[in-house]
């Protein structure tokens, strides 16, 4: 609880997965990847409550040994390609008994948020009553320079701006990094698009997305060089 809100983390984990099998629960360096998620969750100062949302049962018992709450298993209609993960969200808060102020999703995918982004996050949110959240990180590749192609060979600016500009004097453009959600719970409905919450929280640590094995080495690497992901183990 942050300023009497009450404040719930949910970590959406299904089964399938087209790039990794298995992919929320392979084991890195001697821990199951949700393990990552769940642990800054439970240590937050404000986080009430931390559910795990998944349609299967091993994950599920992975995720309580690590500390999280299974109270039921997701439906398979809400674990399919095509389910929302607002949907996911939606189910989640229709079933708990107890009420809350916020809800925090908290995706095993980017799994090198700290704690202290999700309790600044937090505060961020709360303090300035913005009703949605969302972390963001810096891009080094301006859009401005970018391109797409037609069908003609002919190539096409995807921003309403001349591209004769001093790279010094290009404007920070962030994008939505998926490591942070944060949404009022009044309000919610299955027409809310997370990706579009309305403000942003910079991350100032590397959002690495595990989609392809090439990510779980480069999340390997980053886990040599930061201490903090090697206290504990089970």
């Amino acid at each position: 609880m942050y300023k009497n809100k009450k404040i719930l983390a949910v970590i959406p984990a299904r089964e399938g997965s087209k790039g990794i099998p298995n992919k929320n629960i392979i084991v890195i360096q001697n821990k199951p990847l949700i393990a990552y998620t769940i642990e800054p969750a439970l240590e937050s100062k404000y986080i009430d409550k931390v559910i795990v949302s998944t349609d299967s049962e091993e994950i599920a018992s992975i995720s309580k040994e690590w500390g999280a709450t299974v109270p039921f298993l997701r439906p398979s209609y809400l674990a399919t390609d095509e389910a929302k993960t607002i949907e996911t969200v939606i189910h989640v808060l229709e079933l708990l008994e107890s009420k809350y102020d916020y809800v925090i999703l908290l995706q095993p995918t980017q799994p090198t948020r700290k704690v202290k982004h999700i309790d600044e996050a937090i505060e961020e949110i709360v303090n300035r009553s913005y009703t949605s959240l969302v972390s963001v990180s810096k891009v080094k590749e301006h859009p401005i320079l970018m391109r797409t192609i037609d069908g003609e060979g002919k190539l096409q600016s995807i921003m309403n701006k001349g591209s004769i500009i001093r790279r010094q004097d290009f404007q920070d453009v962030y994008k939505v990094d998926g490591a942070i959600y944060i949404n009022k719970v009044k309000g919610l409905n299955f027409e809310t698009n997370l990706n579009d919450n309305e403000y942003a929280y910079i991350m100032d640590e590397k959002v690495i997305d595990i989609d392809e094995t090439e990510d779980i080495r480069e999340f390997e690497i980053y886990l040599k060089g930061n201490h903090q992901f090697k206290q504990k183990s089970k």
